[in-house]
């Protein structure tokens, strides 16, 4: 059930209404410039939507298809993630992204005539609801390919920019110090925004303000507004489903530990009993006047072990 006027831009159906439309392109063309700090001839001015199914042949899997892939007017690609269950790997799912929409433009015949030295670079930029990079302070973080020697940016057709939202601290809206800083804040704190909020959070960057507008419910048919809670539903079944397993586990962890333990105590407890058993042997071959290396050849006792029962 919704109750709040603003809808959750972490939301699968959300995140694609308002960034992955060409009815909100708007929105999605200045966030890239505002993370990307982009301007003059880099600054993105219209953007292309383009198929976000990486590869047909697998695209009944998720890693092939992507939130938002599009174009600039430059060609260059540009693929918008929004992470919000923990993955591991997901760094590494990001290079095949970008590495899967580079390698594709030899096949398009649209912007490269099958030469590599045509190809486009391929920017990655993934919002993140959790913690990607436990080393890195910073809740923002771009990641280029450098010379191990000089630093200098020789390869220059990749790019990732990671926003880890529980990395961002913020305790009120007058602390915010930038427009980035504004669009992690949207992100992590979308549905708890009043009106008087939003006042206050706008300012002079009225594209947080179609942002907003972009979320909110009454703006939303019944259609879309259905899905929206259907994907809600879907993201609590698989915790639930994955709570169970993992509460199955640790119940069948713990009797396998019990189990363990009354074995292992067995065991223990049988050797205890040979031990002794041969400790007797060994007290009445000493009292008999048997050498010591005999008895701890007749035994396998230690010279230790019958030592101390002498």
């Amino acid at each position: 059930m919704i109750t709040s006027k603003f809808l959750n831009p972490k939301n699968d159906v959300a995140f694609r209404k308002i960034f992955g439309t060409e009815k909100h392109k708007n929105i999605l063309i200045h966030f890239i410039n505002d993370v990307l700090k982009l301007n003059g001839k880099d600054k993105v001015k219209d953007v292309e939507f383009l198929p976000t199914i990486q590869d047909p042949d697998i695209a009944c899997k998720k890693e092939s298809i992507v939130d938002v892939l599009c174009e600039d007017q430059n060609q260059k690609k540009f693929i918008i993630e929004m992470q919000v269950a923990p993955q591991e790997g997901f760094e590494k799912r990001a290079q095949y992204y970008a590495a899967k929409a580079y390698s594709r433009q030899l096949n398009q015949g649209k912007d490269v005539g099958g030469r590599y030295q045509d190809l486009r670079e391929v920017i990655f930029i993934a919002i993140i609801d959790y913690i990607v990079f436990p080393n890195k302070k910073n809740y923002l973080s771009k990641h280029v390919i450098l010379d191990d020697n000089t630093y200098q940016r020789d390869l220059k057709d990749f790019s990732f920019t990671f926003i880890e939202l529980p990395k961002f601290k913020i305790k009120s809206i007058e602390e915010l110090s930038n427009i980035i800083e504004k669009w992690c804040y949207f992100f992590k704190y979308a549905p708890d925004t009043t009106e008087q909020d939003l006042k206050k959070l706008i300012g002079s960057d009225f594209v947080i303000k179609d942002a907003y507008e972009a979320l909110n419910r009454f703006n939303w048919s019944d259609v879309e507004l259905s899905t929206y809670e259907k994907e809600i539903k879907r993201i609590m079944d698989n915790q639930a489903v994955e709570e169970y397993m993992k509460n199955t586990a640790r119940q069948e962890g713990r009797q396998e530990g019990r189990q363990e333990g009354r074995q292992e105590g067995r065991q223990e407890g049988r050797a205890e009993g040979e031990k002794l058993g041969k400790l007797k042997v060994a007290k009445t071959m000493l009292q008999e006047g048997d050498l010591l290396d005999k008895i701890i050849r007749v035994t396998g006792l230690s010279k230790s072990d019958i030592q101390s029962i002498m």
